[in-house]
């Protein structure tokens, strides 16, 4: 039985630590890959050192929406000289983040929608963050489908009729530790969602699961979420960790 964490930022200042050991722990979970979502340019090269020397840890580029900025145009262009210059696993983490501020929703959607380019251009997943901004994210992403265009809706916590958009552009749905949370509404998701559109995720250092919310998170608490769905669909966490592992591979390869 094996995981993978589809969104894990392990190169962050909060694993500076203990990073050897988090990294450890987390094999010892048998979580065999985990992909690091890019935040702006100033993390690429934490990003990139984890992946040289952990060759399971890989590195995906890409522009968070709450560093979309008046001049985003130019940390774009950093980041597409990146993309001539190496292969990454995926886009991202791009998307649209209205919690913290709405002044920049023009800039930000326009950065998604280059994102999305790239991701069709070099045919990789976009890895979707979405903050009390779902339905201008969807927008985006059913204008810019062509059949091509694939992903994750990352820490998805959306609504039954959210979850059948995301599937109706072809897109996965990010299970992370809100589905642990007594109050963190995805029962209803994981009751009526399929398995083969889900994938396991702990965005690290972000989001602990129940047992261990509240504390810094790490890809060994992957586990956790795999056994919350578990329960949630009546089935074992072998039957979770299998489906979900094969939906990684699929989407990454």
């Amino acid at each position: 039985m094996t995981f993978i964490d589809t969104h894990a930022h392990v190169f962050s200042p909060e694993f500076d630590e203990d990073r050897e050991e988090m990294l450890q722990r987390a094999q010892a979970a048998q979580v065999t890959q985990v992909y690091m979502p890019n935040i702006n340019v100033a993390s690429i090269d934490a990003m990139l050192q984890v992946e040289e020397k952990h060759a399971w840890c890989h590195a995906m580029i890409g522009l968070h929406p709450c560093y979309v900025k008046q001049e985003f145009e130019k940390d774009l262009a950093v980041i597409e000289k990146w993309l001539e210059t190496r292969s990454f696993k995926g886009i991202g983490e791009a998307g649209l983040d209205l919690y913290w501020d709405k002044s920049l929703l023009d800039q930000q959607r326009e950065a998604l929608r280059v994102q999305c380019g790239w991701a069709k251009k070099y045919q990789r997943p976009i890895i979707l963050h979405t903050r009390d901004a779902f339905q201008e994210t969807l927008e985006i992403v059913q204008e810019q489908q062509d059949g091509t265009l694939r992903g994750i809706f990352h820490c998805f916590s959306g609504t039954v009729e959210e979850a059948q958009a995301v599937l109706g552009v072809n897109f996965l749905l990010g299970i992370g530790g809100v589905s642990t949370f007594k109050n963190g509404g995805l029962e209803p998701v994981l009751q009526q969602i399929d398995l083969k559109h889900l994938v396991l995720e702990t965005d690290s250092p972000y989001l602990a699961p129940v047992p261990r919310r509240g504390k810094r998170n790490e890809p060994a608490y992957l586990p956790y979420v795999a056994q919350r769905i578990a329960e949630i669909k009546s089935m074992t966490v072998e039957e979770v960790a299998t489906a979900t592992t094969a939906n990684a591979l699929d989407l990454f390869a």
